[in-house]
């Protein structure tokens, strides 16, 4: 019998502090992916929108959290990250906006050609050379984090409402 079927979860490795030099080699291409961005002229609360979109898409409850908490402090409203998965479905998100998001959606589903190919004639026509090759280092970037996270089981902690 294991652990699970013995009723309580099984210990995860943490895959971020069992090979921390791995772990530096992927932060530090999240800062180089940071500075890439902020050069290409893209706006902190943007990179947070696709950090979001991607971590929703992949379920990572851990990423979710902590990218919530940084687009508000980049200046992201309650009301435009509680439509994020529905960004399609709305008018409050920009042409700029709506094409980092479906270029971070056809980086996060590779498999998906005709996705990519829309996204990427959507993104040629309101983003620059930079800023595609910017949100789609983003978006590369959060998905490796999110599997970091996912797979390590990493806890998402705080007070309960009451």
């Amino acid at each position: 019998m294991n652990g699970t079927e013995a009723g309580h979860e099984e210990q995860r490795v943490y895959v971020d502090k069992q090979s921390p030099k791995a772990y530096r080699a992927l932060t530090a291409t999240a800062e180089a992916v940071r500075v890439a961005a902020q050069e290409a002229g893209l706006h902190r609360a943007l990179v947070e929108l696709v950090n979001l979109r991607v971590s929703q898409i992949n379920g990572c409850a851990y990423c979710l959290d902590v990218h919530t908490r940084a687009a508000l402090r980049a200046g992201e409203t309650a009301r435009r990250l509680g439509v994020l998965a529905a960004w399609r479905d709305t008018e409050v998100f920009t042409d700029r906006e709506r094409a980092a998001l479906a270029l971070a959606e056809a980086t996060t589903h590779p498999a998906d050609s005709a996705l990519q190919e829309d996204a990427y004639a959507t993104a040629r026509l309101v983003l620059s050379d930079d800023e595609i090759a910017a949100v789609i280092w983003v978006a590369v970037t959060i998905n490796a984090f999110n599997r970091v996270s996912i797979l390590s089981k990493h806890p998402v902690r705080g007070v309960p409402r009451q």
